[in-house]
């Protein structure tokens, strides 16, 4: 994995950052590179309230921010950016203004490197309204300043219309620190994280590659 400078991470949920990027972000701050995670909403209209319930949906944003300060811990993040939006309600905000949110972010910790989600491959229309804002924050610098753009791109027709990722990292050996940060947002993972451990234990070939292998697609403008 290339040596940076500065990781800015842009994500809508908390939980965003540990499922697909973990690992890649757990590697860059143990060979010392500063992460800034912004993170646009607290994930309030999540679904999940623990098994057994231990949320309700008025408190589920406090318990959700714990867990993303937890997680980010675990990550080795010391700049953990909450932007305060809503959950679900990212796509309606005005795009120039979180552009222009995001670009000033861009200007203060001067990342070398920025990952966010594929706009048109990232399903949820949170993840969508994020990537479209950070790719337009980064368009409107020039391009021999531009930091490189890493993308997370999920749909099914994501390999069909972009071609194979460009960049892949095996993070096995920081695998353990994966999970520790998927199981940090226990009231949306408690269940699925237990199973995903039982499954590594029996070395199950697609939880494995899951887990240990994370791919990203360079954003070309």
């Amino acid at each position: 994995m290339e040596k940076e400078r500065h990781v800015l991470v842009v994500f809508p949920h908390p939980d965003d950052e540990a499922f697909g990027v973990s690992g890649t972000i757990a590697t860059h701050t143990k060979n010392g590179t500063p992460v800034t995670y912004a993170c646009l909403t607290l994930g309030e209209m999540g679904r999940n309230m623990g098994n057994p319930p231990f949320a309700t949906r008025e408190s589920l944003p406090l318990i959700r921010r714990g867990e993303l300060q937890e997680a980010a811990k675990v990550l080795g993040i010391k700049d953990l950016r909450m932007l305060g939006y809503r959950d679900k309600t990212v796509e309606f905000e005005d795009e120039g203004k979180l552009a222009a949110e995001i670009s000033s972010i861009i200007e203060e910790v001067d990342p070398s490197l920025i990952i966010t989600f594929y706009p048109g491959y990232s399903v949820h229309p949170d993840h969508e309204a994020t990537g479209r804002a950070v790719v337009r924050a980064v368009s409107g610098i020039a391009p021999e300043k531009r930091p490189k753009l890493h993308c997370v791109a999920f749909a099914k027709n994501c390999v069909e219309e972009l071609g194979e990722a460009d960049v892949v990292h095996d993070i096995t050996p920081v695998g353990d620190i994966k999970l520790q940060a998927i199981k940090a947002h226990r009231s949306q993972t408690q269940l699925m994280a237990k199973d995903m451990e039982e499954k590594l234990k029996k070395q199950d070939p697609q939880t494995m590659v899951w887990v240990n292998v994370e791919r990203f697609w360079t954003y070309q403008f």
